[in-house]
């Protein structure tokens, strides 16, 4: 049974200074939750979570998290400007959207952010809005019949969303050739999911990836965002994900399959509500 960071009589109380309806949020938890997850990632150098700012788009706990090492994920203007006014700068925020505005690049350009692109028609609408492209350019990758997501985010082969493989590996080579120097890849096929192996096999594939891309390109890519989709139990009987296995996992993929090629990509991740769910009342 989860226990209340507080009781009735706090609630009574604070109801008298704060009309209702109001959200309260436990900051110990979510900075425990927040350090755990670093702890659990500390053999991964460089590792970073960018907090999915659609889950909870509050300055004030923006800024705790800004304090726990975080960076913000953004998907439109609304949150480049939030992420902005909290304090982040530069690369701690990534810019992720779909039919994106010439305003929204310009504003993500203008922050120094990292521009995550996922279509490869973006390449022409970014340098058409920033008049060049940035030196560092992140796209993101739908494996399509590679992979199944799962029941809340759906199959990644019925999404809109992210280049094919085939695309991914030509943009790289085209913007290579437009002034690009450095390069990320991102995916996102999960949402709350709560088995370990999932995010393990989603590693795997990123990790593929980045490989083909340095044996085509003689690119390394400078980081993988393996996505959010880290889940939380709802139910009584869910048991909460096992990050320290996520974490293993994902480990001995990386030691297999990068470390042996003297390959030295950071890892990045996106979770939102794992990091604040269980933690808002």
């Amino acid at each position: 049974m989860k226990s209340l960071p507080f009781n009735k009589a706090k609630i009574a109380e604070l109801t008298q200074e704060y009309p209702t309806p109001w959200h309260i949020y436990d900051e110990a938890g979510i900075r425990k939750t927040a350090k755990n997850l670093y702890k659990s990632f500390a053999w991964a150098n460089g590792f970073c979570n960018y907090f999915a700012v659609k889950a909870l788009p509050n300055p004030e706990v923006l800024k705790l998290l800004k304090d726990e090492g975080m960076g913000a994920d953004c998907s439109s203007l609304a949150e480049l400007v939030l992420a902005e006014k909290v304090g982040f700068k530069a690369e701690q925020i990534m810019f992720t959207s779909n039919d994106t505005s010439q305003e929204e690049f310009k504003k993500a350009f203008e922050l120094g952010a990292v521009i995550n692109l996922d279509d490869i028609s973006h390449i022409k609408s970014l340098k058409k809005a920033i008049g060049k492209l940035p030196e560092l350019l992140c796209f993101r990758f739908n494996p399509g019949e590679e992979r199944t997501g799962n029941a809340i985010i759906g199959n990644p082969v019925e999404a809109k969303y992210g280049l094919t493989r085939e695309q991914l590996i030509d943009a790289v080579g085209i913007c290579r050739t437009k002034g690009v120097k450095r390069f990320g890849i991102h995916t996102m096929l999960a949402s709350n999911e709560l088995d370990p192996s999932y995010f393990v096999m989603t590693a795997r594939m990123m990790f593929e990836l980045a490989i083909q891309i340095k044996t085509s390109h003689n690119i390394e890519v400078e980081f993988i965002n393996l996505g959010g989709g880290f889940g939380i139990p709802y139910l009584q009987d869910q048991e909460p994900l096992n990050i320290q296995a996520v974490s293993d996992g994902i480990k001995d993929q990386y030691i297999a399959m990068l470390g042996g090629r003297g390959m030295q990509t950071k890892l990045f991740f996106e979770c939102g509500r794992y990091v604040t769910g269980p933690h808002g009342y």
